[in-house]
């Protein structure tokens, strides 16, 4: 199964981990856009792909549809904008299971990513450098004894390394507390965003936080200290949790009133289904909506996503055409044995 399909113990507040390297060759200039030159880099990852192992395949983007690409995008395995800016000359790594995607000939010119369900620091991270060693090995990393790995933004000198997890704070989001969560974690060295829909709203209250600092810090530091703010999250979105449950009618009624619209919609648009479904979310963990599992509930996640839709039913939609399918499909995924 899928790493976006699993659940952890902490998959109630951290749906996903996110290590990610930024790496150059030495033997390339940093920003790449002649089409020889990036073709000569792609020849060199590819003559080295046996080497490098792990399953890995090598996909360009122009060879993609869009749904397939905009998939890519929403699994969050590549950024919009290199889908977007490098679709003509962009390529990726990927394996089968999805947890590994290294992206080729963005600003640097490997954006080597391994994902891993819930708080999996690391695991992640020992993966990644595993990986991320092996590269190395192959095909030779730009390094300076002073600053580290060299990258293609003066910012991210040093480890090269941008680690994340993907937090759901529905509680502290209700009780209006994320102000003071999010100035002790800036605090820290760390960014807090909002995942942001297509109006710009924050989307069924899920937030990315990752390291700002990679230059005179190690890899295992940079973990530490984003275990430490997350797991202090964890625990504060439980007990603000415990505080929505003291109010059982006000909780119970908006749970049921979100299942009842998304198991009864006939059109349903994707920002009003993935607000519908943080709710539901919600009464799943704290064991007040039983009709649904952990499984059903990461399954209407991806497939409410326009892309993932279109891929789950194998079929081109126009959006009012993708409403009503979304309907459906959500319908199938609950109805499941």
């Amino acid at each position: 199964m899928n790493w976006y399909l699993q659940s952890t113990e902490n998959s109630d507040v951290v749906t996903n981990t996110k290590i990610k390297f930024l790496r150059n060759l030495s033997e390339f200039k940093f920003n790449l856009e002649k089409k020889e030159e990036i073709d000569k880099l792609e020849n060199k990852i590819k003559d080295n792909l046996y080497s490098i192992g792990y399953g890995l395949k090598f996909l360009k983007l122009k060879d993609m549809d869009e749904i397939t690409k905009k998939s890519l995008v929403e699994k969050n395995l590549i950024t919009p904008e290199f889908a977007i800016k490098k679709r003509d000359t962009g390529s990726i790594l990927i394996n089968d299971d999805e947890n590994i995607c290294i992206m080729i000939g963005n600003k640097d010119h490997l954006n080597i990513q391994v994902f891993n369900a819930g708080l999996e620091l690391e695991n992640t991270l020992n993966l990644a450098i595993e990986i991320d060693e092996k590269i190395g090995d192959c095909l030779g990393y730009a390094i300076n004894k002073n600053y580290g790995y060299l990258t293609a933004s003066p910012s991210n000198l040093g480890t090269g390394l941008k680690a994340s997890v993907e937090v759901y704070l529905p509680a502290l989001s209700k009780t209006r507390n994320t102000r003071k969560i999010f100035d002790a974690i800036s605090s820290f060295g760390m960014s807090i965003k909002g995942i942001n829909s297509e109006n710009s709203q924050n989307q069924g209250y899920i937030y990315l936080i990752s390291n700002k600092q990679t230059l005179g810090i190690t890899e295992k530091e940079i973990i530490k200290n984003l275990k430490v703010i997350t797991e202090t999250i964890i625990e504060q979105e439980r007990q603000a949790r415990k505080l929505l449950t003291k109010d059982e009618l006000e909780l119970k009624d908006t749970i049921y009133r979100s299942y009842g619209i998304l198991t009864n919609a006939r059109k349903i648009s994707y920002e009003e289904a993935v607000n519908l479904l943080s709710n539901i979310k919600i009464g799943v963990d704290l064991g007040i909506l039983n009709d649904l599992t952990d499984l059903k509930v990461k399954k209407l996640y991806l497939y409410i996503k326009p892309a993932n839709l279109q891929k789950f039913l194998g079929e081109k939609y126009e959006r009012l055409d993708r409403d009503i399918k979304r309907a459906e499909v959500i319908k199938q995924i609950i109805n499941e044995k």
